[in-house]
């Protein structure tokens, strides 16, 4: 008998680690860096939720009475999880330099330390506005390979490429339980924590976004601030303009991670246009659409800005923020039918 069944049924455990190392031999010549890159930021997810799902009784919830560079008050969770990244990566020598959305600048690896073949970017905790109120949040990622020359410090060109230059996207979504959702280009794999063991297990497999969509997400709040193309996109999804046609159901949570992975599993549209006091778009290109437009694309989706594709898009500033339709590709293509009719 298989030892991998015995504890399972006819399906073998797999771990985080044991499907990043089989992803990785199936291409010839991998060194196994990104592979052990993966896998610290699966352990810093670790740590982040075991910080998340303790922090009224270690007292990290509330605000920290800082501002980051997003004119945004800080959450003392934010801190931590940017903290802990940052500490589980600047010693490895895999990476040549990193960005966070908490930061103005790029961060360099220190100096005492090597540099490697990849940049980070992240948004180290998403929606922490919500933390106070026990509602998921979560963690986005970025990977691309750097351009400046091996073996010195990063650059602003190892930062600024377009997301169809990624090499591997993903979140980790700190709810009722913790999931790391990523993908390397070939699929899009799920595993959830099992915090006995304290091990990521596979338990969704090559994730594609069904159909027929279920949900569209959106803060119906700044109605009055959208452009009359959205507001008609938004009663279309709604059904008021064919009553014989059934409705989206509306879910809203206000975590970026959080609506895109209910959506991503039920099939839906998650939309945060551009509007009159953000011209162009709020979310933040970077370290929010571009990774999960990746995930979104490898799943069977799309996302888009309402004009162009957001893997296409060629960043110019490290917080260049964007509009962002993402989800079903049905759904985001009606978006654009709506915005450029």
């Amino acid at each position: 008998m298989n030892p991998n069944t015995l504890l399972s049924g006819s399906n073998p455990i797999i771990t985080i680690e044991r499907h990043i190392l089989e992803t990785e031999r199936k291409f010839p010549g991998a060194t196994g860096k990104l592979t052990n890159l993966l896998y610290d930021l699966a352990l810093a997810g670790k740590y982040i939720a075991s910080k998340t799902t303790r922090a009224g009784l270690a007292q990290i919830l509330g605000r920290a009475g800082t501002i980051n560079v997003q004119g945004e008050d800080q959450a003392k969770l934010d801190q931590l999880a940017d903290q802990a990244i940052f500490d589980l990566m600047d010693h490895t020598g895999r990476l040549a330099i990193m960005a966070s959305e908490e930061h103005e600048d790029p961060i360099p690896i220190p100096e005492q330390y090597p540099t490697g073949d990849y940049v980070l970017l992240y948004d180290p905790l998403d929606g922490s506005s919500n933390i106070d109120y026990n509602v998921s949040v979560g963690t986005i990622f970025a990977i691309h390979r750097r351009k400046s020359v091996v073996g010195r410090s990063g650059t602003m060109e190892d930062i600024l490429q377009p997301g169809r230059s990624m090499v591997a996207a993903g979140y980790i979504v700190y709810g009722a339980s913790t999931m790391f959702v990523y993908s390397t280009g070939y699929g899009v794999y799920g595993f959830t924590l099992d915090p006995d063991i304290g091990e990521f297990i596979l338990t969704h497999p090559n994730i594609k976004i069904p159909e027929p969509p279920r949900y569209f997400s959106v803060n119906s709040g700044y109605q009055v601030l959208w452009d009359q193309s959205v507001v008609n996109y938004t009663h279309w999804l709604q059904a008021l303009d064919a009553p014989d046609r059934k409705p989206l159901s509306d879910r809203y949570v206000g975590s970026l991670v959080t609506d895109f992975h209910r959506n991503l599993l039920a099939g839906g549209v998650y939309f945060y246009p551009a509007d009159r006091d953000h011209p162009n778009g709020k979310l933040r290109l970077l370290y929010e659409a571009a990774p999960l437009a990746f995930i979104a694309e490898q799943a069977g989706g799309i996302a888009s800005d309402g004009h162009q594709n957001i893997l296409d898009i060629q960043p110019h500033k490290t917080h260049q923020r964007t509009a962002l339709y993402i989800g079903n590709r049905s759904l985001v293509e009606k978006a654009e039918e709506f915005i450029n009719a």
